[in-house]
């Protein structure tokens, strides 16, 4: 055969998969249907969080993280609970990639030329009993150079590779079948797609202009998760979460539709945890989109008024920052699928980030000159774009003409001023002592005890209501798609399982597509800064697998 290998997917996964196999000498074909101006997927895009345990970071903030707490809270994070069957792998992945995070993966990516921030962010706070969901402390690394700067490392292995004829990249083909022959995989067939200049992220034709089919002794799925394809995503709602969102923007272009988990199904892959996803709550609409419903997600620190469509403050812990799904089953049990943030302009200026590489260009252009203006008096200028330009962003100097203008933006009168303000005067009045029974106004003080987040995270805790900390800020959140958690069952060497729970010869998978390891390796919830770190231990790890097999054979 020409090639030992057939990889589906250019995203992360697949150029580390890709890479591992050239560098063991292995002939490797990369498919994906979009442009090469596109390759490196979702990561790219993304702002490139990793977790990481008991790092030089960490330490040097002073954080004590070991081993054994990550693990205490992945497994009060992931809520397994389908261990003898569904879960059965996954938990299997999530072990070897929470030691996998406290072992080598930093060095194994220093060693390639990856840097990161001096500051570790604290995702997903939590708001639980210790052996609840949440990290007990900041492990959100974040890449010097964002999404990019973990793509190039790989994509710079795969030009060598390229160069020296160990891996042929056709973009621009799109896989529509499995081989199968003698009940193993041997190959793909697709269609060749006419090529396209679209921009990264832009919506590109579907015409077809030739066909094509290829043999390897493995195939390998890498294409991803469902996030763009709302339709899919309602489908698959749990009823844990409420109804389904009528209305949803997408945190990902549109070409992330699923399509080769249905195709791998098909071929007789096992289909796992699809009730499981990730989406956020704190999506705006892009004022600038890429591409169809561009929704961007506001990283946000603990301190802004979270409230329901009808004004209503959710309770504890439902805060800023502290725990994404439980937040949106909140919010959909409401009846309604948008909240609200109510903030001043000094928490603006030092909470709110933007999730993504193109809205962090100081970070993404290694600027240490721009990361330096970030202390400075004002939001960032990304942030102070949506402010003038987004139209979920409600700007006012007292609460009256900002609820008015929060009424104007969904056409209605739900909000009632003397219900958010009592709640709001409520509050502030919390705020005169040092202690307090609002947990909010706690969480964000304790919050203050970490370097980290007093230095560029969190506000100082002020009134909301005070004219001298304004003006006053709403921001209407939308519930933006991003993650699937479940997928394509697979063992530690990333063969894809049949429902019989054997392997299915010669298929293999890594990355979103399966649930970032095993079918499901965050369980219900995620920490955060696992879903690239999913990409790269599954991607490197089921390369180095079949470079393995094939060696032996």
């Amino acid at each position: 055969m020409k090639f030992d290998v057939i990889v589906i997917g250019a995203g992360l996964a697949g150029l580390v998969a890709t890479a591992e196999l050239a560098d063991a000498g292995k002939k490797v074909l990369l498919l994906d249907q979009e442009p090469e101006n596109s390759i490196g997927g979702q990561a790219w895009w993304s702002f490139g969080g990793l977790f990481l345990v008991n790092s030089p970071e960490q330490k040097r903030l002073g954080i004590k993280d070991s081993v054994e707490l990550a693990w205490q809270d992945w497994l009060g994070t992931a809520g397994f609970d389908r261990d003898d069957d569904e879960d059965f792998w996954a938990k299997k992945w999530a072990e070897a990639y929470v030691r996998f995070a406290a072992g080598e993966k930093r060095e194994w990516l220093h060693k390639q030329g990856v840097r990161f921030f001096p500051v570790v962010g604290w995702a997903e706070r939590g708001g639980y009993l210790a052996e609840g969901h949440g990290n007990s402390v900041p492990r959100f690394h974040i890449v010097w150079g964002t999404g990019p700067g973990i793509v190039k490392p790989f994509e710079t292995r795969i030009r060598s590779a390229i160069t020296k004829g160990l891996v042929e990249y056709k973009p621009r083909h799109q896989v529509d079948e499995l081989i199968i022959e003698n009940g193993r995989v041997i190959g793909t067939r697709g269609f060749v797609l006419v090529p396209s200049n679209a921009n990264r992220g832009e919506a590109t034709s579907r015409e077809i202009i030739g066909d094509f089919e290829y043999f390897a002794h493995a195939v390998m799925v890498t294409s991803g998760g469902i996030g763009a394809n709302h339709e899919l995503v309602r489908e698959n709602w749990p009823a844990r979460l409420g109804n389904p969102p009528k209305n949803m923007i997408s945190g990902v272009p549109e070409h992330v539709d699923g399509r080769m988990i249905g195709i791998s199904q098909k071929a007789g892959g096992r289909l796992v945890n699809k009730d499981r996803m990730w989406h956020y709550t704190e999506g705006i609409k892009n004022w600038n989109p890429i591409w169809k419903d561009h929704g961007i997600r506001i990283l946000p620190g603990p301190s802004s008024i979270w409230i329901d469509a009808k004004g209503q403050r959710f309770p504890a812990p439902n805060f800023p920052g502290f725990d994404t799904l439980g937040t949106l089953e909140a919010i959909q049990k409401t009846g309604f699928d948008y909240s609200w943030f109510i903030l001043t302009e000094k928490i603006i200026e030092k909470e709110f980030a933007l999730s993504g590489s193109e809205q962090n260009p100081d970070l993404t252009g290694k600027s240490i000159k721009e990361v330096l203006k970030r202390v400075l008096p004002g939001p960032t200028a990304p942030v102070k774009a949506f402010m003038d330009k987004g139209e979920d962003f409600v700007i006012a100097n007292n609460l009256a003409d900002l609820v008015n203008g929060m009424n104007k933006i969904t056409k209605s009168n739900l909000l009632n001023l003397e219900i958010i303000q009592r709640q709001i005067e409520a509050r502030d009045r919390e705020i005169e002592n040092r202690f307090t029974k609002d947990l909010q106004i706690t969480a964000l003080r304790g919050a203050r005890n970490y370097i980290g987040d007093k230095l560029i995270r969190v506000a100082p805790p002020h009134k909301i209501l005070d004219p001298k900390n304004g003006p006053l800020i709403a921001v209407r959140l939308n519930i933006v798609t991003r993650k699937t958690l479940g997928g394509l069952q697979t063992d530690l060497s990333g063969r894809v399982l049949t429902a019989s729970g054997n392997p299915l010869p010669g298929l293999y998978a890594a990355g979103e597509v399966t649930g970032f390891g095993g079918g499901g390796v965050h369980g219900y919830r995620s920490l955060e800064g696992t879903f690239l770190g999913g990409c790269i231990f599954t991607g490197r790890e089921t390369g180095r697998a079949i470079a393995k097999e094939l060696y032996s054979n």
